[in-house]
C-alpha cells in the first residue's frame, strides 16, 4: 500500500500521548500529522489537518472525550474517531457510541494490538477491544433507542448497505461492492442511521447483527 494513514492523538496526559504519537510515528502505515493536550485544541487542529483517524482520550480536564466527540462529529469530518481510554465502564461505552464514536478501546492494550486495530478503523472496520465485547452486546440489547425491525422501511439498497456495514466495510468498499459512487454511499449510510435513529455505522452493524437485519 502507498498512501499512509493520517493521524492526530487528542489526550491531556502528556506522558501517554508521548508514547502513543512515539508508537505511531515508528509504524510505516502512519503518519502522525499532529497531538493535542485539550478537546478544544484537539477539534481546531481535527478540522485544520482533516486525518483519516483520530485517537481520543475520554477523560480529560475542560471539555471532555464525550464533548469533543460531539463538537468533532458537528464537523462532519471524514475521520474515524477511536476512543482510546482507562473506562471499561458500561455506561461510558453506550454514551461514545450513541454519539456516533468508530471504535473503543483500552489503554492497557499492548502496542502491537492496539496498531493491528488502528489499521483495521483506517480501513472503516468497527474496532472494539477485545474485553468488552460481551459488555456491548448486553448493553445494546437493553439499548432501546433504535426501533425494532417491524418498526423500521429500508429501502432494498439501504437493507444492502447495512449488511455490507455489518460485514465490516468501508464506504470505499461499499461502493465498489456495489458499482455506486462513494458519496451516493454516503447518502444512503446517513438515510438508514436517521431511521434507524442511531449516531454511527458501528451501532448499526451492531443493531443489524443483533436482528438479523439487511440480509
Amino acid at each position: 500500500m502507498g498512501s499512509k494513514y493520517s493521524i492526530i492523538v487528542i489526550d491531556d496526559h502528556p506522558l501517554f500521548r508521548k508514547g502513543v504519537t512515539q508508537l505511531i510515528s515508528m509504524d510505516k502505515d502512519f503518519e502522525l500529522l499532529g497531538e493535542a493536550a485539550s478537546g478544544r485544541e484537539g477539534v481546531e487542529l481535527a478540522k485544520r489537518l482533516k486525518p483519516d483517524l483520530i485517537l481520543l482520550d475520554l477523560n480529560m480536564k475542560g471539555m471532555d472525550g464525550l464533548q469533543t466527540l460531539k463538537a468533532l462529529k458537528e464537523c462532519d469530518l471524514e475521520a474515524q474517531i477511536i476512543m482510546l481510554t482507562v473506562s471499561n465502564a458500561e455506561e461510558d461505552l453506550l454514551q461514545a457510541l450513541r454519539l456516533g464514536a468508530d471504535g473503543y478501546l483500552l489503554k492497557d492494550m499492548e502496542p502491537e494490538v492496539l496498531l493491528g486495530k488502528l489499521r483495521g478503523a483506517a480501513k472503516g472496520q468497527f474496532v472494539l477491544d477485545q474485553s468488552l465485547s460481551g459488555m456491548l452486546a448486553h448493553a445494546v440489547r437493553d439499548d432501546n433507542t433504535a426501533p425494532p425491525p417491524d418498526d423500521v422501511s429500508l429501502t432494498e439498497r439501504e437493507q444492502e448497505i447495512l449488511a455490507l456495514i455489518a460485514e465490516g466495510m468501508s464506504n470505499k468498499l461499499i461502493a465498489r461492492e456495489l458499482n455506486i459512487s462513494d458519496g451516493t454511499v454516503k447518502v444512503h449510510v446517513k438515510n438508514l442511521l436517521r431511521k434507524l435513529n442511531l449516531r454511527s455505522r458501528l451501532q448499526a452493524a451492531v443493531w443489524a447483527l443483533g436482528h438479523g437485519a439487511g440480509k
